[in-house]
Formats: structure tokens, C-alpha cells, sequence
């Protein structure tokens, strides 16, 4: 697509020779013989570049700059003028215009300037873009997950991640919410501003108050200089209140006057600073419960939770085991300088059978244990503690065997199409004989 470009200039000689020019080297060009026709043209039509002149009637090049820079700020913008003074180039160019050349000017000259123009921006727009298919590409690689219910979560947070929309995360301690409120950060216009973290639950009230809202300097014993809060540390950015659903009730109050008005009152000052964030919340707690009884506010529930997402605990997703496995195994192998390849038949076995009350964060601990302990290349049982190799196996009439069934299908149709269908390979690496395989191809309905 040919880059957009808008000649804004009330001599119509200009605007005329400057299109001709322009469109010789292949730019769509557009012209407007006054600010107003211009501005007009700008809230219709998108322009990679803008070339105005600086002296114009009521409405001048200043105003174009402004307005242009906020419809796209990302719009470059030449600034031209007659008049060689310092102080209207530094003027436009506090204004947003991204250079500016003198009438009269040379072809030459203006062939090259816009030409670099819109290959700066072209590089900008594309790292952006990159930084972005990276960010989504990190949220699938960070968070594993197989299960409806977690592509589900997947899908909603790309919907909220360019938002500035609050978010609660619920669910059990360990199904990460932590890493989910990250990954909405980085993914998210603030990205580049701060992400900060707070639990609420693990500092005592006095000092979480002050923790959040920062105090000035004698506002109580042990305050000799003024502390900065977490709450404007996090201007422009995100933060992210773990187990709000411990807030002590007084503190609830404090934040929903910051979310109502924007500003932040440190202890002791009567100043306030003026705050821009986006508060992700999470909590194990039945908010509700807590509200019914008085130790949660109904009104900063509804504030916190315009997205809520609920994440479902490790043993109502067995699906998301096997990814979540290879994904630790993958990640703490690289750390712990180990060459594991995977994990056997028999401890992946042991891994869907239990019930994994701590979750994906038990999930993780023991596969960081086992590729410590492991001596081959695969963890096996006797790498895994005692606990998850001495739970129950489910009999063959229990509906999780059949879950168990169907997940042991397709790991062995994986594991067949990894090895290039070669079933030697194949039983080797599962540990098992070769009459195995063949019984459980044969079980299964599996084409050979």
C-alpha cells in the first residue's frame, strides 16, 4: 500500500507542485488549502505523513501539528515555513512536528526528508508490531495449556490485554494468577511503564499503608525522609494487588477513593498526587462471602471486577498435566543444566492420578525436584515423592480412567509421529516392549 501523504499549505502553487513531486515517487498524496480543510481531511482519512505550513489564517500549522498528533501520534509531520527563525522551529517541534524545512525549498531536499521520514516510521511501526506477535507468541509459551477451559482464559485475556479495563483473577492459591496479571502487563499498551506487585495478605496494616501510599517526611516516628507509594510508583503502568480479599476494611476505603478520583494522598501530606493505572487484582477468597459479612466492600468489588476470570484448579484440567509437564521439564532442565528429555509412561501416570492440591505451582516444584534427583534421561517413579507414587490408581470402571485412556491415545499417537513412526523408537522411549505397543495400538484403534 502506497504511504499516505497530506500537503497542507493555503498557496495553491505549493500544494500543487508539491503533489506533483510527490506522486512522481509513488506517494498517494492528498491537499488542503487551509488548516480547517486539513483538519477535516485528518478526522476522515489516516496520513502516514503531513507537510504543513507554518503561517496560515485562524487556524495555522501549530494547530495542525496538534490536532494531527491527536488523532495518530504516530503521524509524522513536516513543518514548512518561510520565515528562518530558531524559535518557530523549536515551537513546532515542541509541538510534535518531526522536522521542518525552509521555503524556498530544493526537490531534492524534499524527496530525501520525506523518504527518511516514513522509513523511520515504517521501522517503528514494525518493531512495534514484532514486539507485539512476540508478547502473544510469550503468553502460549508461558502458560501451557490444552483444556477448553484455559484456551478459553487465553482467549479472553488477548481481548482485555490492550484494554485499561480493572481485572480479578479467582481461583485457588498455585493456578497462577500471578503469572497471568504479568502476562496481561506485558502484553498490554503499558508494557514499557512499571508493573508492580504487592501481596496483601503478607504485610502487617500499618504497614501496608504505608507501603501503597507512600507518607512524607514526619508523619510518624521512623519516617526521616518521604517514601514514594507502590500506588504512584505505578503511574501509567499496572498493579497488581495479590489476595485483595485480605485488604483490612480501613485501606479498602483509601483505594476506592484513588480509583474513584485518580489521586493519591501520601500519609501526612495534604498534597495529592494525580495517578493513571490499571489495578489487576486476585484473591482465593469467596469475595462474596467476605462482602455478605462485612469484611469486603460491595462498592470497590464492583470497581476491581469489571473483567473477572475465573482460573480452575490443576485436577479439574488433568488435560493441561502432560503441556504443563513437558513445559517445567523444558524450563528447569536449561537451569539446572540437565539433559531431560521427557518424563515415562509410569510417573505421567502417577501425574494425572493425583490430585495436585497445590497446583501448577506443586506441579512445578516437583518436576524441578525430579530433574534434580533424575539420573537418566527421563523422570521415572522413583524420582517423584512418595505421596503422588502412592495414590490410589483409579479401576477401570471409574470415569477418570476413561479420561486417563484418552490422554494415553494421544500421548502415544504424539510420541509415534515424534519418533517418525518407528515403534521400536517409540516403545523404547516410553519404556515398554515392543508386544506392548503393538496391544495398546491395537486397544486403542491405532492405524500403523
Amino acid at each position: 500500500m502506497k504511504p499516505k501523504i497530506l500537503i497542507v499549505d493555503d498557496e495553491p502553487d505549493i500544494c500543487k507542485a508539491l503533489e506533483f513531486l510527490l506522486t512522481r515517487e509513488g506517494y498517494d498524496v492528498s491537499t488542503a488549502n487551509s488548516g480547517e480543510s486539513a483538519i477535516a481531511k485528518m478526522e476522515k482519512l489516516s496520513f502516514d505523513l503531513i507537510m504543513t505550513d507554518l503561517k496560515m489564517g485562524s487556524v495555522d500549522g501549530i494547530a495542525v501539528i496538534e490536532k494531527a498528533k491527536e488523532i495518530n501520534p504516530g503521524t509524522a509531520v513536516i513543518m514548512m515555513t518561510a520565515f528562518a527563525s530558531i524559535e518557530s522551529a523549536v515551537e513546532a517541534m515542541k509541538k510534535g512536528a518531526t522536522d521542518y524545512i525552509i521555503k524556498p525549498f530544493l526537490n531534492e531536499e524534499i524527496r530525501l526528508t520525506v523518504r527518511r521520514l516514513l522509513e523511520q516510521k515504517k521501522l517503528i511501526t514494525e518493531n512495534i508490531a514484532l514486539k507485539q506477535q512476540i508478547s502473544q507468541r510469550m503468553i502460549y509459551r508461558e502458560f501451557a495449556a490444552n483444556s477448553d477451559s484455559m484456551v478459553k482464559i487465553l482467549e479472553t485475556i488477548e481481548k482485555v490485554v490492550p484494554t485499561k479495563s480493572n481485572i480479578l483473577l479467582l481461583g485457588e492459591s498455585g493456578t497462577g494468577k500471578g503469572l497471568i496479571a504479568e502476562m496481561i502487563h506485558n502484553n498490554s499498551p503499558r508494557r514499557d511503564k512499571p508493573f508492580i506487585s504487592i501481596n496483601c495478605s503478607a504485610i502487617p496494616e500499618g504497614l501496608l499503608e504505608s507501603e501503597l501510599f507512600g507518607y512524607k517526611k514526619g508523619a510518624f516516628t521512623g519516617a526521616v525522609s518521604d517514601k514514594l507509594g507502590l500506588i504512584p510508583l505505578a503511574h501509567q503502568g499496572t498493579l497488581f494487588l495479590d489476595e485483595i480479599g485480605d485488604m483490612p476494611v480501613t485501606l479498602q476505603a483509601k483505594l476506592l477513593k484513588v480509583l474513584e478520583t485518580g489521586d493519591v494522598y501520601p500519609l501526612g501530606d495534604t498534597k495529592h498526587r494525580t495517578v493513571d493505572i490499571r489495578i489487576v487484582s486476585a484473591t482465593h477468597a469467596d469475595i462474596e462471602a467476605r462482602i455478605k459479612d462485612g469484611r469486603f466492600r460491595e462498592d470497590l468489588y464492583w470497581r476491581l471486577n469489571v473483567i473477572e476470570i475465573k482460573i480452575p484448579p490443576l485436577r479439574q484440567r488433568t488435560e493441561d498435566i502432560e503441556i504443563l509437564t513437558k513445559h517445567f521439564i523444558d524450563k528447569f532442565s536449561k537451569e539446572h543444566n540437565k539433559n531431560i528429555k521427557g518424563i515415562d509412561r509410569d510417573a505421567l501416570s502417577h501425574f494425572m492420578d493425583y490430585a495436585w492440591p497445590g497446583n501448577v505451582r506443586e506441579l512445578g516444584n516437583v518436576v524441578e525436584r525430579a530433574i534434580v534427583l533424575a539420573e537418566g534421561n527421563y523422570i521415572t517413579p522413583s524420582d517423584i515423592p512418595e505421596k503422588i507414587r502412592n495414590v490410589e490408581h483409579h479401576t477401570e470402571s471409574s470415569t477418570l480412567k476413561a479420561t486417563i485412556n484418552s490422554y494415553e491415545k494421544t500421548f502415544l499417537l504424539k510420541m509415534y509421529e515424534e519418533h517418525n513412526k518407528n515403534k521400536e523408537e517409540t516403545a523404547r522411549v516410553l519404556g515398554i516392549d515392543l508386544a506392548t505397543l503393538y496391544r495398546k495400538f491395537k486397544k486403542y484403534g491405532i492405524e500403523e
